[in-house]
This record gives C-alpha cells, sequence and structure tokens, in this order.
C-alpha cells in the first residue's frame, strides 16, 4: 500500500505490516494514516481475520515517532492522539478478529496497538511496556483504558506509574499475552491461529467480537440484553443453519 504500512490478504487473511525498521516500526501521523488506510481496505476485501505485525527482527512497534513528537504544540498533539485514537477504535471494532504478531519491541504507541487487538502472541524475544511516563506524558491511544481491563488495576498502574519493560514470559504470566513462541515460528503460529479464526463461522464470530467489546463500555445489565439480542438476531443466518444443521446430522459444518 505505502513503503510504510505493507497489505497482504491470502485466503481470507490479511496481514498488516508495519515497514519501517529503520526506525524500529515507530509510528508518526503519516503510518498512522497508513495503517488506517490498511484495515479499511482489509474490510472491504472481506479479511476474516488479521495479523498486525512489524517489519525486521527487533520490533513490532517500538511506539509512537518520538522525533515527531519533540517538536509539536497541544493543538498538534491532539491531532495526533485523536487520529491514534481512531485506529485503535478501527482494529477493536474491525469486523474480524485481529492478533498482534508481537515481534519485537512493543512500546508506549505499540503495545497500546496490540492491546486493540483480539488477541496477542509474543516471540520469546518481545519486550513489552508502557512507557511513555519516561518522556514527561501519559499513554494517549488508549493505554490508560485498555491495559486496566486486560491485566487488573494494579499491574496496569505499575507498568504505566513506571514505565517497567517486561519480557514475554512476564507478560504472558500477566495476562497481557496469550501465547509466547520461538521467535522463528511466530509468524507461522500466528497465521496459523488466524487460519483457525477465519475457518469459524462469519457471522457467529463477528457477533461474539462485538458483544465482548460491549462488555467493556456498559453496565452488566446492558450488557446482557445486547448479547440475547445479538444472539437471537443470528437465527435464521447461513451459519446458524449450517452448524445446526451439520450437529444434527452428526457431520462437521461448512461454514461460508
Amino acid at each position: 500500500m505505502s513503503d510504510l504500512v505493507e497489505l497482504d490478504v491470502s485466503e481470507g487473511v490479511a496481514t498488516v505490516t508495519v515497514t519501517r525498521p529503520e526506525s524500529l516500526n515507530s509510528v508518526d501521523a503519516a503510518t498512522l494514516d497508513a495503517l488506517a488506510d490498511a484495515f479499511a481496505d482489509a474490510a472491504r476485501r472481506d479479511a476474516r481475520a488479521v495479523v498486525l505485525t512489524g517489519a525486521g527482527e527487533k520490533a513490532f512497534v517500538a511506539g509512537a515517532d518520538i522525533e515527531y513528537m519533540s517538536d509539536i504544540g497541544a493543538a498538534e498533539a491532539e491531532a495526533y492522539a485523536r487520529k491514534g485514537h481512531d485506529l485503535t477504535r478501527a482494529i477493536e471494532e474491525f469486523p474480524a478478529p485481529v492478533v498482534a504478531a508481537i515481534n519485537g519491541y512493543a512500546f508506549g504507541g505499540g503495545l497500546e496497538l496490540a492491546l486493540a487487538c483480539d488477541l496477542r502472541v509474543a516471540s520469546e524475544r518481545a519486550v513489552l511496556g508502557q512507557t511513555e511516563i519516561d518522556l514527561g506524558v501519559i499513554p494517549g491511544w488508549g493505554g490508560t483504558q485498555r491495559l486496566p481491563r486486560l491485566v487488573g488495576d494494579e499491574t496496569a498502574r505499575r507498568m504505566i506509574y513506571f514505565g517497567d519493560r517486561i519480557d514475554a514470559t512476564d507478560a504472558y504470566e500477566e495476562g497481557l499475552v496469550g501465547d509466547v513462541i520461538a521467535h522463528d515460528e511466530l509468524r507461522d503460529h500466528a497465521h496459523s491461529l488466524a487460519r483457525d479464526l477465519a475457518a469459524q463461522p462469519q457471522f457467529a464470530l463477528a457477533a461474539a467480537k462485538e458483544a465482548i467489546n460491549e462488555s467493556h463500555r456498559t453496565t452488566l445489565d446492558a450488557g446482557l440484553d445486547f448479547e440475547r439480542r445479538t444472539w437471537a438476531g443470528l437465527f435464521g443466518t447461513s451459519d446458524q443453519r449450517e452448524g445446526m444443521a451439520a450437529f444434527l446430522e452428526d457431520r462437521d459444518p461448512d461454514f461460508d
């Protein structure tokens, strides 16, 4: 798509790669735009799962572009943060699961991109951190909101207040990533996971993602109401008809 981000779609799986290895895949405003375009294009091409990763051997996304940020004022910072929020919300609301393949450093805004994904798998070499405090700022692309929901309030506060970097094993123990994989096997593992997701019933999987996301935005009663209506709305879809017919006929389902 550009010299900043690559998009590849194969067999229903989209791979979105930040291609700035010379800057450890740090993200400036143009890269945010390129990532947003890539996810929009993946949706238009009906991707049924997405893998988000970074180019090279060292970094997933090492963070927002500090050189870019060092010279901007409050108004430009607000616009930059809004771009980050728009992108992370687009990832979070993408109509199919998104897997972050964390192949190296994931600091600051890089970790925030990973937090917006549905699942996170990490190389054994990965190092993660919500490190903005070291720059005299706080997370600006959703880290203060998504990190506590994932790892709990105490752990999130410690990560954000101290800016500590943690390795992949500690990230796994804190529930920040779901798998830790040998570095050379990470790409294959992430794509295997994405292919398995792409083979799931599309309507049901999108509904499950939407319902889980809703649980983070509302009360339990409102979330249960949303779940009930979403569940009922799947009746009559090809997913529901095929899944239940296959069960009754004692065969594997053949989803569209």
